[in-house]
C-alpha cells in the first residue's frame, strides 16, 4: 500500500501520524497518507516565503517551460493519473480521463499567460498637472498563495490554482482534500521532475479545518484560493483579514426550457449534467423548469433516456454513475429525498441507494423550500417542475442562496436575451447546461456562489500586484 509524505521546502516529510485512505467504492485501504501538525504547516509556509525570490527573479519564459514540460509528463502517464483520480475519488474512469485531459490543458494555458503579463503606460497628461510626466505599470507576484482544494476535481482544480500561481511566478502552500490528496502527490512528483525549484510548491494534508486556519490566519501568506462550501468560505473570509482571497462556493444550478426548444437534443445533454460524477460537480443541473406544453414530453423522454445509465465499479469503462465520496452523503441525500417526498414531490426514478451508490433520482413536483431545491444536492439528485412562463421559470432560478451558473434553452432570441439579463447568476448558458465549463472562461458566482473568478487568466491577474512608476521629467 502507498504511504504518501509531506512534500515540504522540496523533499518529503515524514510524520508521526499517517491516515488510512479508503476507496469510497469497496473502502478498501489504497494508502497511508501523512497528518501535518502544526510545526509542519509552519515549515511549509517558511518555505514558500524563502522560495519568493526564486519565482520572483524566474523569467517568463522559465516559468513557462516548467509548466510545458508538466504537461508533457503528464500526457505520458495520463493514464496511471486518471486510476489515481477513480481508486481516491470514486469517479467513473472515463470522466477521470476527462479530468486529466482537462488539467493539461489548464497547465497548458498557463504557461501561455505567464508569457502574457505586463502593464501598461498611462497618459499623465490627461489630467491638468500630469505634463512632463511617464507613467506606466508593473505586475508584480502577490507572494505565497494559499490553496485549499476540494475532493470533486482533485487534478483539474489543484491546477487552477497552481498553473496560474506559477505562471505569475508565486509559491504555493496546497492543502488538498483530506478524502484525496494522492493527485496533489502525483502533482508534486511531475513538477519537480520538471524543474520546479524546492520551497515553491508545498503540500500538507491533514485536518481540513486546523491546517486551514493556519493557512488562512498566518500573515505571511498573501493570497488565499478556497473551492469548496459557503460555510467554510465564510469562515475563511473572516479570518483573512485584509488579504485578497477567491472563492468558489455551492450552487444549485438549474435550467430553464422554452416550449420551442428541442427536447430530444436537450435530454441527453441534461442528464449529463445531472448525473456526471454522481452530480459531485459544483454546477451540476440539480433543477430543471419546464414550460408546462412540453413538460409530459421532457419528464417522460428524460425518464427514457436515463435507464441507460450504468452503475457500479468506477474503474470499469461503461461505468456511468459510482459511489459518492462518503456514506455520510449518501445518508444524507437519501434524507433530503424522503423530506421532498413528505412535502409532496414524486419520486420517478431512483430515491433509493446500493451500498455507497445512490441511485441516479429524479424528483417532480418539488416545493422551491425543500434542500434537494434550495440547497446544493451534490449528489445524483435531479428536480423537473412544471412553470408557466419563463418570468416564473426566472424567478424560481433567481430564488437562491447561490448564483453561480444557469442555463436556458430557447429559439427566441429576445427570450434569451431577456434571460441573460434577468438571471442573477455568474455565467449564463443560452441553448446550453448550466454545467458547461471550460478552463480559460472566467468562472465564478455571486450571492453565496463566492467572490472573484478563476479560469487562468482571470486567476493570474488576481495573484498580481498592480505598481505604479511615475518619472518627473519636468
Amino acid at each position: 500500500m502507498l504511504k504518501k509524505h509531506l512534500y515540504i521546502n522540496g523533499k518529503w516529510q515524514e510524520t508521526p501520524s499517517y491516515v488510512t485512505l479508503n476507496s469510497p467504492y469497496t473502502n478498501d485501504p489504497i494508502a497511508e497518507v501523512a497528518v501535518a501538525e502544526p510545526a509542519d504547516v509552519e515549515a511549509a509556509i517558511a518555505a514558500a516565503v524563502n522560495a519568493r525570490p526564486v519565482m520572483r527573479a524566474m523569467p517568463a519564459h522559465q516559468r513557462a517551460s516548467v509548466l510545458e514540460k508538466l504537461c508533457r509528463l503528464m500526457e505520458e502517464r495520463r493514464s496511471e493519473a486518471a486510476e489515481m483520480i477513480a481508486l481516491e475519488a470514486a469517479k467513473p474512469i472515463k470522466a477521470a480521463l476527462a479530468e486529466v485531459d482537462r488539467t493539461i490543458q489548464t497547465y497548458k494555458f498557463a504557461a501561455e499567460e505567464a508569457k502574457r503579463i505586463h502593464g501598461e503606460t498611462i497618459p499623465l497628461d490627461a489630467a491638468p498637472g500630469g505634463e512632463g510626466r511617464f507613467g506606466y505599470t508593473a505586475k508584480e507576484p502577490v507572494g505565497v498563495v494559499g490553496a485549499i482544494t476540494p475532493f470533486n476535481f482533485p487534478m483539474n482544480l489543484v491546477a487552477h490554482k497552481v498553473g496560474p500561481a506559477i505562471a505569475a511566478g508565486n509559491t504555493v502552500v496546497l492543502k488538498p482534500a483530506e478524502q484525496t490528496p494522492l493527485s496533489a502527490y502525483f502533482i508534486c512528483e511531475l513538477l519537480e521532475e520538471a524543474g520546479l525549484p524546492a520551497g515553491v510548491l508545498n503540500v500538507v494534508t491533514g485536518d481540513g479545518k486546523l491546517i486551514g486556519e493556519q493557512i488562512v490566519s498566518d500573515p505571511r501568506v498573501n493570497y488565499i484560493s478556497f473551492t469548496g462550501s459557503p460555510r467554510v468560505g465564510l469562515q475563511i473570509r473572516e479570518r483573512a483579514g485584509l488579504k485578497r482571497v477567491t472563492l468558489e462556493l455551492g450552487s444549485n444550478s438549474a435550467v430553464i426550457i422554452d416550449k420551442d426548444a428541442d427536447i430530444g437534443s436537450i435530454v441527453a445533454r441534461s442528464i449529463a449534467g445531472a448525473f456526471s460524477y454522481q452530480g459531485q460537480v459544483c454546477i451540476s443541473l440539480q433543477r430543471i423548469y419546464v414550460m408546462e406544453e412540453r413538460y409530459e414530453e421532457f419528464v417522460e423522454k428524460f425518464l427514457s433516456s436515463m435507464q441507460s445509465l450504468r452503475v457500479g465499479n468506477p474503474l470499469h469503462e461503461d461505468t456511468d454513475v459510482s459511489a459518492l465520496i462518503s456514506q455520510r452523503d449518501v445518508e444524507r441525500a437519501l434524507s433530503w429525498i424522503e423530506e421532498a417526498k413528505e412535502q409532496g414531490a414524486v419520486v420517478a426514478a431512483g430515491g433509493t441507494a446500493e451500498g455507497s451508490i445512490l441511485l441516479p433520482t429524479v424528483l417532480l413536483h418539488v416545493n422551491p423550500s425543500a434542500q434537494v431545491s434550495c440547497k446544493e444536492v451534490f449528489a445524483p439528485i435531479v428536480l423537473i417542475n412544471k412553470v408557466q412562463s419563463i418570468d416564473e421559470a426566472i424567478a424560481h432560478v433567481n430564488d437562491s442562496l447561490y448564483g453561480l451558473q444557469a442555463g436556458i434553452y430557447t429559439s427566441n432570441v429576445n427570450t434569451a436575451m431577456n434571460a441573460a439579463e434577468q438571471l442573477h447568476v455568474g455565467g449564463v448558458m443560452i441553448n446550453d447546461i448550466p454545467t458547461f465549463r471550460v478552463d480559460h472562461m472566467p468562472y465564478g458566482g455571486v450571492k453565496q456562489s463566492g467572490v472573484g473568478r478563476e479560469g487562468v487568466k482571470y486567476a493570474v491577474e488576481e495573484m498580481l500586484e498592480t505598481k505604479l512608476i511615475i518619472f518627473n521629467r519636468n
